[in-house]
């Protein structure tokens, strides 16, 4: 009977190989978590200077505009976003590019004083912005402002 037994006991089994692979999983994300934290919480101006990241943070600062520029249009072209309203929140969406990509306050300053300055070439289309939101006899294309503010912010260097 005992020697019977004898079969069923064997050594220790080996790990296998998809623990270590899960352990590199679990370490590399941790890494790519604490250098997401990182670089999402360090101010503009300082994301700018890095060689690398630069590059990156303006891919991903002009992606972001563009598609909030466009989610403003389709509102428009929905009929949800009056012509005033749409040409408000498309003039604030690129003041608020304007500030992440120069570091400039756009937000606080008047369209002439942009125009002085080396954000000169946004100054035409906040303008006809700033007249369709504020003239009501205004005959700005909300559409066009809008494909106009997407090239601005995808060609701004």
């Amino acid at each position: 009977m005992p020697g019977d037994l004898l079969r069923h006991v064997f050594g220790p089994q080996p790990y296998s190989s998809w623990w270590l692979w899960w352990a590199v999983l679990l370490t590399v994300t941790v890494f790519a978590w604490y250098v997401g934290v990182f670089v999402w919480t360090l101010p503009s101006h300082r994301l700018r200077r890095i060689p690398v990241v630069r590059r990156v943070h303006a891919w991903l600062i002009r992606a972001r505009f563009t598609r909030c520029v466009r989610r403003i249009a389709d509102e428009h072209d929905a009929g949800r976003m009056s012509d005033p309203a749409a040409s408000a929140a498309i003039s604030q969406t690129v003041r608020s590019f304007l500030h992440q990509a120069t570091g400039v306050r756009a937000q606080y300053l008047q369209v002439g004083a942009i125009a002085d300055g080396h954000l000169a070439a946004a100054a035409p289309l906040l303008t006809r912005l700033g007249d369709a939101q504020f003239n009501a006899e205004s005959r700005v294309d909300v559409a066009d402002a809008s494909v106009r503010a997407q090239e601005l912010i995808r060609s701004w260097t």
